[in-house]
């Protein structure tokens, strides 16, 4: 007589039948969602609404709240993936969903960190400068993925353009590595309850010298990039262009860029 562990341990013959029936059961799901996807954008298309549907603060709590959910064996980072390219998929039967890739020193790790977070659902080409990249995210639809490591501060052409906001980090898991990238498109960012916000500013004064003084007004912040006389900082929290803490800190050329959630492990 076998032992209660032997008898609890199903076979392998169980395992896959199982396996089959959980297939079948995702599938009849991913396809009923995929279906409702296509509603909304039928819907939209009825009431003449054609404006990019591109979502990210929707899109971050829809994430963080799956992670907060209760797994046994699913990772992080799988279902990060399953539901990036859901809903990217999604997306894209709503309009010409398309990213412009400025992929800077590592173009092929910056592809990889932009297909982490946006799937494989959206048009992406790669293009060798930040202003191509820009013009596909002024253009319907369009997204740009630019490298913060850059010989030029591409970022701050931003506070002459705030129709284009930064809305992503890449990439968005620690475990994936430190950030690397932005994402920017004409969209609305809002709080979503973990976020980082872009701050540039012109000042000569050392980068310790800008933390210390936005820290003096209760602002933790980080330098993130430099380049071309223009630092650009992360500030822990989401602020709001106008925010008159920011408004003291040092610098004559300064201005919030876009937020974005912090990554999603830290």
């Amino acid at each position: 007589m076998g032992s209660d562990a032997t008898d609890a341990t199903p076979s392998l013959e169980e395992v896959r039948w199982r396996l089959d029936a959980i297939d079948g059961e995702l599938l009849k799901l991913l396809d009923e969602r995929a279906s409702l996807a296509g509603a909304v954008a039928a819907a939209k298309r009825a009431s003449g609404d054609t404006g990019f549907g591109l979502r990210p603060g929707r899109e971050a709590q829809i994430v963080r709240k799956l992670l907060e959910s209760p797994r046994k064996g699913a990772s992080n980072a799988l279902v990060i993936r399953i539901w990036r390219e859901i809903m990217a998929d999604n997306l894209a039967r709503q309009g010409p969903y398309q990213i412009g890739v400025c992929g800077g020193r590592e173009p092929a790790r910056t592809v990889e960190l932009t297909r982490l977070r946006f799937g494989t659902a959206p048009r992406l080409s790669l293009v060798q400068t930040p202003q191509e990249a820009l013009a596909v995210a002024r253009a319907p639809w369009g997204v740009a993925v630019l490298p913060l490591v850059s010989e030029t501060p591409w970022w701050g052409r931003l506070l002459a353009e705030p129709k284009l906001k930064v809305f992503a980090a890449l990439p968005c898991l620690s475990t994936w590595g430190s950030q690397a990238a932005l994402a920017v498109a004409e969209v609305e960012v809002e709080p979503t309850g973990g976020d980082q916000t872009f701050w540039v500013t012109d000042s000569g004064k050392s980068a310790s010298a800008v933390t210390d003084a936005l820290s003096q007004d209760g602002v933790a912040a980080e330098l993130i990039a430099e380049a071309g006389g223009l630092k650009l900082f992360s500030l822990s929290g989401f602020f709001m262009a106008d925010d008159e803490r920011l408004a003291r800190a040092p610098g004559q050329l300064t201005g919030v860029i876009g937020a974005a959630p912090e990554q999603f492990d830290v």
